[in-house]
């Protein structure tokens, strides 16, 4: 939980602009994107496995160069 406690002379703007840091921080935001819809436990284990031959895909072109 996410809790903002206001300083002394902060305006309105800076205090929201300070709350969504602290929610992206915190991993709210992404939580909320996964949670949205839902997925078969096999897509979500195909789109890791995707992002993990893209990364060594990645690491192996940047190790020869």
């Amino acid at each position: 939980m996410v809790k903002l406690t206001l300083r002394e002379r902060e305006t309105a703007q800076e205090a929201v602009r300070r709350f969504r840091k602290l929610v992206e921080r915190s991993g709210i935001k992404k939580e909320i994107r996964v949670r949205e819809f839902y997925e078969k436990p096999s897509e979500t284990k195909r789109r890791a496995k995707i992002r993990a031959e893209r990364r060594n895909r990645r690491e192996r072109m940047l190790g020869r160069a």
